[in-house]
Order: structure tokens, then C-alpha cells, then sequence
């Protein structure tokens, strides 16, 4: 007997799915025709540099950035790596204020495991788009240039100048440049400098469109885990006054510190994401809702 329905057929149901992908593709046409030709820079760190499915999306996304014509450039941590390296020697990873303690030993294994092991691991994975990727550390072409920030912290540096000379020139010639975070110091020692506040004096040099930090958390909670404060938009005055309640931990720290500063130097726009999503940086680069936390000069509409 018959039901009046016809049996499904799997070819409509395949043009379906293929034509809500291009709807999505069609969708992100005004973003990538408002960010062609501009320059975004990208904090890379916590477990998307880790879990292999998010390393790889991640690579997905600086590629797909990269061939629609956006100017990427990606500053990596390693901190999980560098403190992994220390306890192999026997070190035992120190901190203070959000800050890894770094002595002459420590400051080895940073130097080593930032330029020599995770620097040319990121270029390898972006790479297997095409060679659009190569490493950059902070002492080639004086890209960094840093003095001791607290006597207590050791060789850890706060950037007194950036000369983006050599990432500017790798833009020009189709690169995307993957910078490892390690200074020369004013008094010529080398330093270990916090990865977010580099990626944010770095776009501040370049006059970026765009910095991104892709992190652990969904964004930027006005009470520390509550899900229920997530705060998606705010302003750099907003940001100074979150900074001066205390409330901000540690580990955020220099991450809103470089946020203001970013800001209050011109860069647009700041967003904070959770790394931990997929194509994250895609989902906030090509779509109007956005995720994480965008910090701008002004209110936006």
C-alpha cells in the first residue's frame, strides 16, 4: 500500500549538504573582500597546539587565511614543552605573576625548544597546504629587542623595540611568517619574552587589522569561571577597569595587559578565542555572530 511519500533519494540529499556549504563559502564573501590585503596576527598556544585534530584545523585555517589573500602571521608559546624540556633536565619550572622564572639554564631550554623544536613543527604543518609558511625567532633581524623586566624573573624581557623589517619583507614576498618569542636583549643576552605580549607588540608594529589569542577558555569571563559572565564584547576603557578591580588571574594577565596596549596603538580589533573549537579563527574571521570575546577602541554597534 502506498503512503504518498516517495523513497528518499541520496543524490538530493548529497546536492543538500553540498549546496549549504556553499551557501556558508557564499556567506563569507563580504569578510574576505573586508580583510583581503590586510594583516592579522595570531597568538598560537595552549591545546590547540597539542591535540592533534586542533593542530591540524588550526593549519587549515592560517592556510585558508593565507589564499584568500589575508597577511597572517603566527607568534607561538610552548610553555607545556618548555616545562616538560626543564623536568627532563631535572629543572623545576618556577613562576611569578603569570610568568615563567628563567635562568641561564632555563633560558637554553627555551631558546632551544621554541626556535629548534616548535617553531619548525608549526611551519611543517602549515606547509602541508603548499610552502607558504617559514620560522622566524625574535633575534633574526633584531625583530625583538628587550630588557630585563624584573631582576626576580631572570632573562625574561619586556620589549623595548620591534623592527618588523624581516616579517614585513616575508608578507611581501607570500610567506606567513611563524615567530618563535625570543629577544636580544639591549645588553646582548638573549630573553625570554611572554608570547602574548609579543604577538601584541608585533601587530602594533605592523598596524594589524586583527589580533587574535586563541587560549583555553571560551573568552573572557567577568568572574573567572562562570560561564555566565562571558563578556563578548568590550572596550579598551573596559579592559583597564577589569585590570584594576583584581580580579583578573594570573595566566590572563599579560594577555589583557598586551590587549590594551594593542588597542590604545591602533590595532582594531582584539579578539580572545577558545582554541579548544575547531577552526576557530575561521569562525571568527568569516562569520557575523563571531565566538570568544572582541575588544575594540570604541563601542561597536
Amino acid at each position: 500500500m502506498s503512503t504518498g511519500h516517495t523513497a528518499p533519494d541520496r543524490g538530493k540529499s548529497r546536492i543538500a549538504k553540498t549546496m549549504g556549504k556553499a551557501r556558508i563559502f557564499s556567506e563569507s564573501l563580504p569578510f574576505i573582500k573586508a580583510y583581503r590585503d590586510t594583516t592579522v596576527v595570531i597568538k598560537y598556544g595552549g591545546s590547540a597546539m597539542v591535540d592533534d585534530a586542533l593542530r591540524s584545523s588550526f593549519a587549515d585555517d592560517v592556510a585558508m587565511l593565507h589564499y584568500v589573500g589575508i597577511k597572517s602571521i603566527i607568534v607561538h608559546g610552548g610553555g607545556p614543552r618548555i616545562s616538560e624540556a626543564m623536568h627532563q633536565r631535572g629543572v623545576e619550572p618556577q613562576w611569578l605573576e603569570g610568568l615563567r622564572v628563567t635562568d641561564a639554564e632555563t633560558m637554553r631550554v627555551v631558546q632551544a625548544t621554541l626556535a629548534g623544536e616548535i617553531n619548525p613543527d608549526i611551519v611543517r604543518l602549515v606547509n602541508a597546504h603548499g610552502s607558504v609558511a617559514t620560522g622566524v625567532n625574535g633575534l633574526d633581524g633584531n625583530l625583538f629587542v628587550a630588557r630585563a623586566r624584573d631582576e626576580r624573573l631572570g632573562f625574561v624581557g619586556e620589549i623595548t623595540r620591534v623592527n618588523p623589517g624581516i616579517v614585513s619583507s616575508l608578507l611581501g614576498q607570500g610567506f606567513v611568517p611563524v615567530v618563535a618569542p625570543i629577544a636580544r636583549g639591549e645588553d646582548g643576552e638573549v630573553y625570554n619574552v611572554n608570547a602574548d605580549t609579543a604577538a601584541g607588540a608585533l601587530a602594533s608594529a605592523l598596524g594589524a587589522k586583527k589580533l587574535v589569542y586563541l587560549t583555553d577558555v571560551e573568552g573572557l569571563y567577568r568572574v573567572f569561571g562562570r560561564e555566565d559572565s562571558l563578556i563578548s564584547r568590550s572596550t579598551e576603557q573596559g579592559i583597564r577597569e577589569l585590570l584594576a578591580s583584581g580580579t583578573v588571574t594570573s595566566g590572563m594577565l599579560p594577555k589583557l595587559e598586551s590587549c590594551v596596549r594593542a588597542i590604545d596603538e591602533g590595532v582594531e580589533r582584539v579578539h580572545i578565542l577558545d582554541g579548544r573549537v575547531q577552526h576557530a579563527v575561521l569562525l571568527e574571521v568569516f562569520t557575523p555572530e563571531g565566538i570568544g570575546t572582541m575588544i575594540t577602541k570604541e563601542p561597536v554597534p
